[in-house]
């Protein structure tokens, strides 16, 4: 496969934890915002789509691909992106090398087998090697693990990643926006990440707008 090398690109990956609506989603926000998404999926990952979203993502890259273009046509998505899905031994992909790779990679869910390898550089992988990628060329890599509670090998991988330039975003949603549902949960968690991205969204109200509930507070 040849690969062209557009200005707004990122890497995606999904691995093993609970939390499939977030990566879902959180994919679809790219490719609106058309983005060329990398998506690295994991064996785990696609355990997990099945049991929470009634995906049953393929194995197959190219089969992947077309069943999440597939979802997102159903759901009515004007998808502008590009969709790319690597398989895990994909080495000669852009993700791959520092001289190709997106500057921006997110891992939504992440589980804590894959913040353990990466905190120890492990790359065994192309998951795993596109994290390293990110962190040694100064990119912007943000991990969303979904766990608890956490063990402290659990909190010590986070702050060595912390250390080392990566953004820790824990699947903890808020809820002063009264969320009714598990979407709005959902679009929360998703709407800081793009928050931190950089990127436009509207998914959700923000703080000090006027959406807020009012409470008198006595001194």
């Amino acid at each position: 496969m040849a690969y062209l090398k557009r200005e707004k690109a990122i890497s995606l990956a999904w691995t093993g934890a609970s939390g499939a609506p977030y990566g879902i989603k959180l994919l679809e926000c790219l490719l609106l915002a058309d983005y060329q998404v990398f998506l690295m999926v994991s064996s785990a990952a696609r355990v997990v789509l099945a049991t929470e979203h009634e995906l049953q993502l393929s194995a197959n890259p190219e089969k992947a691909k077309q069943q999440l273009l597939e979802y997102f046509a159903k759901q009515k998505s004007d998808i502008q992106g590009e969709l790319i899905v690597l398989g895990k031994d994909e080495w000669f992909s852009p993700p791959a090398s520092g001289s190709a790779a997106p500057k921006q990679m997110v891992i939504c869910p992440c589980s804590t087998g894959s913040l353990a390898a990466i905190a120890t550089g492990m790359s065994n992988n192309l998951l795993e090697r596109a994290a390293d990628v990110v962190l040694k060329e100064r990119g912007q890599l943000i991990l969303v693990p979904r766990e608890t509670p956490f063990s402290a090998i659990h909190l010590e991988h986070m702050l060595s990643l912390t250390r080392n330039g990566a953004t820790i975003m824990p699947a903890a949603p808020g809820f002063y926006h009264n969320p009714k549902s598990i979407e709005d949960l959902v679009h929360f968690m998703v709407s800081r990440i793009l928050d931190h991205l950089g990127i436009a969204h509207a998914l959700t109200n923000r703080w000090g707008y006027g959406n807020e509930a009012s409470h008198d507070i006595d001194n």
